[in-house]
């Protein structure tokens, strides 16, 4: 069987065909909602987090003790499910003064992001956050800080519980 193609040409709609009713169409506003699962690793970090404490998670086969946590271990893919609270003190790892901030605003006083190595993290393991309470020429590598916690109630699960980390 043999099919022109001319038999099957489509046919442009107006708006008239719309005003009349020949095309059966609807319209309608989604109530479309979003939900982001966190998992279990990062619920339990972001839940510590909001109860005002750090936590990590350690590989038993690797010796490795880690933040935030992961369920399975990148270097040998064994499963990690050996939940540990962590201090919330740290040894800067490397840090940045920045006088642009990420929406382009020129600053006179740096924000001073940092990586932290957490304290009970083998090996060492950083997060990135703010420090705070320090003049810009007295950071330095190696600088031991401790967390600035935001009020108990004013936590809502988020790395911004932590307000910035301050020197020790």
């Amino acid at each position: 069987m043999t099919v022109k193609i001319d038999e099957f040409r489509g046919v442009y709609l107006r708006e008239s065909d719309f005003r009349e009713k020949k095309v059966l169409y609807n319209e309608w506003n989604p109530k479309a909602r979003n939900a982001w699962d966190t998992g279990v690793a990062i619920g339990r970090y972001l839940a510590g987090l909001k109860a005002g404490t750090l936590t990590g998670v350690r590989c038993h086969r690797c010796r490795r003790t880690v933040i935030p946590p992961r369920n399975f271990c990148e270097w040998c893919f064994r499963p990690m499910d050996d939940w540990v609270a962590l201090p919330d003190t740290g040894t800067v790892n490397t840090f940045s003064l920045c006088y642009v901030t990420w929406d382009m605003r020129y600053l006179t006083d740096p924000e001073i992001p940092a990586v932290i190595d957490i304290d009970g993290t083998r090996p060492a393991v950083g997060i990135m956050h703010m420090l705070s309470e320090v003049q810009p020429d007295d950071v330095q590598i190696g600088m031991r800080v401790k967390a600035v916690w935001k009020p108990a109630g004013e936590r809502e699960g988020s790395i911004l519980d932590i307000r910035y980390f301050k020197p020790l």
